[in-house]
């Protein structure tokens, strides 16, 4: 697992538009908040993408980009972002690789066999590309506030938040 004040992991994954994004473009520019979760469509996954929609606004304020990523392809991306009118930029990391250089994904037993599962996970990554903020196993409702909150405290240099859980 990522822990704070470590380099983030860098990446280039496309996203529903099949558009790619390049977390290393935004080194020194932007800060970004990188949200894993683990399936369009579903109530908890599309309740967490649309309150980071309803707040981008504010993080584009603070200078900060959102990105959420999960295993689904381009297209489901697009039509779950359709549906449901988010405006967050949807990537798609199918083979997993990504996920698990952030230690989101995990093999768990289900109806006896192993299955590639996500920790809905959120990452705060600042300007010089370091984890400020490693949150592991977060809750949907009230999460992209919180994580507002966190955002707002970047450029004052407070302490960084340490991993919520850790499996």
């Amino acid at each position: 697992m990522l822990q704070p004040g470590q380099p983030a992991p860098m990446f280039s994954l496309p996203d529903a538009d099949m558009d790619t994004f390049d977390l290393a473009s935004l080194r020194g520019k932007q800060h970004v908040v990188i949200f894993f979760y683990p399936k369009d469509g579903t109530p908890y996954c599309t309740r967490e993408a649309i309150e980071f929609s309803d707040h981008e606004a504010e993080f584009n304020r603070r200078n900060c980009v959102i990105v959420g990523v999960s295993r689904d392809d381009c297209l489901a991306h697009a039509e779950f972002r359709d549906k449901n009118g988010l405006s967050v930029r949807l990537l798609s990391d199918v083979d997993g690789k990504v996920g698990h250089q952030y230690g989101v994904y995990h093999y768990r037993e289900i109806d006896g066999h192993k299955k590639l599962a996500v920790l809905r996970s959120t990452f705060i990554v600042d300007k010089q590309g370091i984890i400020r903020h490693a949150l592991y196993e977060v809750p949907t409702k009230g999460h992209a506030a919180e994580v507002f909150q966190l955002v707002k405290q970047l450029d004052g240099h407070r302490q960084p938040c340490k991993s919520k859980k850790t499996p």
